[in-house]
């Protein structure tokens, strides 16, 4: 064992959107994309279903599918990620409340 002593590590609490804590412009939107993206993910993955088998059913070409299963969620609207839900037979419930300090200003919540 050292005798030295270990310097503390220094971190910094995260704000719970990696995209405002990197300073990236439209961070709320990029955060609320990444949220719904996770979820159309998701259902897919759980689904088991084949490229061509989601294209079909999203209405998108094939490389857009291999964009979204990568993860490339960015590269798509918020309102065409929500068209993928409802193609897949989710329904979307959008709540309008007051905002409170310290909350974000976006936030998407999903129920099983």
């Amino acid at each position: 064992m050292s005798s030295k002593k270990r310097k503390p590590i220094k971190f910094e609490e995260g704000s719970g959107n990696i995209f405002a804590d990197l300073g990236l412009e439209d961070s709320g939107e990029l955060y609320t994309r990444a949220q719904i993206g996770i979820h159309v993910f998701r259902i897919l993955r759980d689904r088991k279903l084949k490229q061509r088998q989601i294209a079909d059913i999203l209405d998108i070409a094939q490389p857009d599918v291999s964009h979204l299963m990568n993860g490339h969620f960015s590269r798509f609207t918020t309102d065409k990620l929500l068209d993928f839900l409802r193609r897949l037979d989710q329904k979307v419930k959008i709540e309008v409340s007051r905002h409170h300090k310290g909350e974000p200003y976006q936030l998407v919540t999903f129920v099983p």
